[in-house]
Parts: C-alpha cells; sequence; structure tokens
C-alpha cells in the first residue's frame, strides 16, 4: 500500500463528501416524496453551495463528518491501490458517489436517480480519457459491455425477484459494471458475486438474531458497493 497515495486519498475525500452533504440530507426522503429544502431543527431553507451546518441555528447537515470520513476512507484505499493511473479519477469519482449512496439508501432504501443517471456520462468521458495515453481502448470497449451486461443481470433478476430488487440497484448496477469490467470480466463476476455473498451472510445473522424477518426489505446498494469495492482493491492494476 502507497502510504502517499493513500493520504493524498484523504485529503481529497473530505472536501468531496462535503460537497455531497447537501444532496445526502435533500435526497434522503422515502420514494416518491419530495425533497427535503429546509434544516430539520430551525425549517431555514437548505442552501445549494456545499455546507456543513445550517447557516441560521448550527446544527449539522445530516450526520456530523460522516459522508466526509466515509468518503476520505474509501478514497486513501482506492488511491493507495491504484496509484498514479489515468483510470483513478473514475474510480475516485464512483467511490465518493458510493459513499454517498450508500447513506441514502441506508436512511430510505433509495437510490435517487438524481445521483445514479449522471454518473453514466460521467464515467464514461473519465473511462475514455484514461483510455488515451497508454492506448487502452480494449478496456474501455470492455467496460462499455460490462456496464451492458451488469446492468442487463440485475434487469432480469429484478424481474425475476417480484420487487426485490428495484431500479435504483439496477441502475447502480451498470454503474460497477463499468468500473469493474475496465478491470477485467473475472473482477466484474467478483464484484458482483461479493455482493450478494455479504447481503446474504448479513441476512441470515439478522435472522438468527431475530432483527428482521423472511418479508424484510434491505438495503442491497450498499452490499453491492462494497463488494465492489474488495473486487477491485484486490484486483491486479
Amino acid at each position: 500500500m502507497n502510504l502517499i497515495w493513500a493520504a493524498a486519498g484523504a485529503v481529497i475525500g473530505l472536501p468531496a463528501g462535503t460537497v455531497l452533504r447537501g444532496d445526502v440530507a435533500r435526497l434522503s426522503v422515502r420514494s416518491g416524496e419530495p425533497e427535503e429544502t429546509s434544516c430539520r431543527e430551525c425549517a431555514t431553507a437548505l442552501l445549494e453551495r456545499p455546507g456543513l451546518r445550517c447557516e441560521h441555528c448550527g446544527c449539522w447537515i445530516g450526520a456530523a463528518m460522516a459522508i466526509e470520513l466515509a468518503s476520505a476512507a474509501v478514497l486513501a484505499l482506492l488511491l493507495a491501490r491504484i496509484g498514479f493511473q489515468p483510470a483513478a479519477a473514475a474510480f475516485a469519482y464512483l467511490g465518493v458517489l458510493g459513499v454517498a449512496l450508500t447513506q441514502i439508501d441506508v436512511a430510505v432504501q433509495r437510490l435517487p436517480d438524481r445521483l445514479t443517471l449522471p454518473a453514466y456520462p460521467a464515467l464514461i468521458i473519465l473511462l475514455g480519457l484514461a483510455a488515451v495515453p497508454g492506448g487502452t481502448w480494449g478496456a474501455f470497449v470492455r467496460a462499455l459491455l460490462g456496464g451492458l451486461a451488469l446492468g442487463a443481470a440485475y434487469l432480469l433478476l429484478g424481474l425475476l425477484s417480484s420487487g426485490q430488487l428495484g431500479g435504483g440497484d439496477i441502475k447502480l448496477a451498470g454503474l460497477l459494471g463499468l468500473v469493474l469490467g475496465w478491470l477485467g470480466w473475472r473482477t466484474l463476476i467478483a464484484g458482483a458475486s461479493l455482493g450478494f455473498v455479504m447481503a446474504a451472510a448479513v441476512s441470515l445473522a439478522l435472522l438468527a438474531g431475530r432483527r428482521i424477518s423472511r418479508k424484510s426489505m434491505i438495503s442491497f446498494g450498499p452490499y453491492m458497493l462494497s463488494g465492489a469495492l474488495l473486487a477491485v482493491l484486490a484486483s491486479k492494476w
């Protein structure tokens, strides 16, 4: 592990998390409900620009430092593994976005289109730019195919699962397929499989502890993202 790049990732992750803090607060509402537009303590309108606290009452917008520290940790791990490579920007982008999506999904079991859909052109552009210096167009094409393949696989599972996999999971799968496909088909399969393994293990533990029932719905996005992160960290660069 490269400690210099790990430190750089942590430094970048702190402000990157702050940029998304407002979006996490606004989008942490149940599907179909209007976005949160005001401070939950004093009802002052939330500002559009990034910030940590309400400008009127001073309370934290969301959990104190949660997204900043989580983003710093994820980027530290990713950059320590990837180092100075053209594709690092794409992986770092999805890493920070994944932290925001995880917090929203855990809170309200939702992966908002407002965050997932714009990530498609962003990732495709970043991976396309990464292919230019080394001429790694094969990896870029594989990334596109990986996004299509994993998205299609989740779409099929969603149709067969009677609502256990939602549209947000399907859209997230396509994003994960892009970055995992860049690294190879084995990495894509490993990342996708790890998400299911982790979800199954945690669900069994919760069932055994009677914390959930067989009919309970779980937030699957965090497991998808965690499995992908583990696969990226374990892959060859």
